[in-house]
């Protein structure tokens, strides 16, 4: 369901109740966005008049040619009372964001907003693996955009994980391809919501666990494991060895999932 803005303009009296009471008169408009965050402008600069930011409950009543909104916050309260409404509306608000394509299932739009892909029209979201680019490039079974993510080369994967899975690649790839430094079994590419990682195949004797860093690898490190490029820079797959370990390095007991 499309998400609406409230748009509510007149000749107000604005009162704002907390720690002290303040009390304006103007002809002012009146923001009520999706979160039920409440903003009133006068003509006066970008700053709002009163605002109450995302408030526990939000009422608006129209009565004749005026309306008043009363917003609520634990002790604080913002009321506007308007007795004569120059306008009242409810608009249709999306996310903005980066234009990637089109969207196959109904032509909308398709932009990257704070880490996702979204459709403007539909709303279907997509989250992108950590590093991950749009490329212009679309899926020749869904139509979505192909995204370019780098786990040790780059892989050029569908936008939709269940179409095209990361975990997947990696492992045709990397699966057994390093040696656990603890044991003699082989790091296997294990898989959590939205990351890979590599864990020993002797799990649980063997509890070693790698997070699988967004880069490239390009070269071999003393200690046998790869040496990766990424963004900080070059690191060991082991951030303890004494090459500069800007790598993901050992995942602590709490950040290692349960099904490793």
């Amino acid at each position: 369901m499309p998400q609406r803005l409230r748009v509510l303009a007149g000749d107000c009296v604005v009162t704002d109740r907390g720690d002290r009471t303040r009390t304006h008169r103007g002809r002012v408009v009146v923001l009520i966005k999706p979160d039920d965050t409440t903003l009133v402008h006068d003509a006066d600069g970008y700053q709002p008049v009163a605002w109450l930011t995302r408030p526990e409950s939000v009422v608006v009543e129209g009565g004749g040619d005026g309306f008043t909104v009363t917003a609520r916050d634990g002790s604080r309260q913002l009321r506007v009372v308007a007795e004569e409404a120059t306008a009242s509306r409810a608009l249709p608000v999306t996310e903005a964001g980066v234009p990637v394509g089109t969207c196959p299932d109904d032509g909308g739009p398709l932009v990257r907003s704070r880490g996702d892909v979204v459709c403007l029209d539909c709303e279907e979201r997509w989250g992108l693996p950590a590093g991950a680019s749009v490329t212009d490039a679309t899926c020749d079974d869904c139509g979505l955009p192909k995204i370019r993510v780098e786990r040790g080369e780059p892989f050029h994967l569908c936008l939709d994980p269940a179409c095209d899975p990361m975990e997947d690649a990696v492992s045709d790839r990397f699966d057994g391809v390093w040696d656990c430094p603890d044991c003699d079994g082989d790091l296997r590419v294990r898989s959590a919501p939205g990351r890979v990682y590599l864990g020993c195949e002797n799990y649980p004797d063997c509890e070693t666990t790698f997070s699988f860093p967004a880069g490239v690898v390009v070269d071999e490190c003393d200690c046998g494991l790869p040496v990766f490029e990424t963004a900080a820079g070059l690191g060991c797959l082991d951030g303890t060895c004494p090459l500069d370990g800007h790598a993901a390095g050992r995942e602590s007991e709490e950040q290692r999932p349960n099904d490793a």
